[in-house]
């Protein structure tokens, strides 16, 4: 009987996440409203989509961006202005070490990187990217200088928030591009 006792305290312990110490250190930095103000300013209309990938785009996807995709349902923010196109928002979120990240990676209409924003990351904050290592994605293109070591520096002290960031900048844009080829 005092067995199951224990049991039950410490389950009641756990799902309250008190014995997890990075649970506390989760920060969500914007949301996804003020995210998107930031990519798509004043004047700038938005129009939400959800697109479902077939089988065979998820394999070009994955192909194309080097890595596994975890979904076929993809939504996303496509911004009008009076000149057309402003451009696109997508969200990532995805497992760094062991806690999630959630970024928005806007592309130009020209599918390029505008920017990439940590929206949320519940790992200790000096594993984090700083806005001044996100910056080298602007103007990039999905291509093979689109990876660490090549086109784009590494973290110092934070390798793995690099690639997995690096791996979400290129699954959005090989989506994007397949998204892109399928329209009418």
């Amino acid at each position: 009987m005092e067995f199951r006792r224990r049991l039950y305290f410490l389950t009641l312990i756990l799902s309250a996440g008190t014995l997890n110490p990075d649970a506390a250190t989760a920060k969500v930095l914007l949301r996804q409203n003020e995210a998107l103000g930031l990519a798509f300013p004043t004047g700038v209309t938005m129009e939400r989509r959800t697109s479902f990938l077939t089988e065979a785009q998820v394999q070009t996807v994955a192909r194309d961006c080097g890595s596994s995709v975890d979904s076929k349902v993809w939504t996303y923010y496509v911004g009008r202005s009076t000149q057309g196109i402003a451009g696109f928002a997508y969200f990532d979120s995805h497992k760094v070490r062991t806690m999630n990240e959630t970024v928005m990676i806007v592309l130009a209409p020209d599918a390029t990187v505008r920017f990439v924003e940590v929206l949320a990351f519940a790992e200790p904050d000096e594993y984090m990217a700083s806005t001044r290592w996100l910056d080298q994605f602007r103007k990039k293109a999905l291509n093979d200088d689109l990876m660490l070591h090549r086109g784009l520096r590494n973290i110092t002290g934070a390798s793995i928030t690099s690639e997995t960031v690096t791996r979400a900048v290129r699954r959005v844009l090989a989506v994007h591009r397949v998204l892109a080829d399928s329209r009418p």
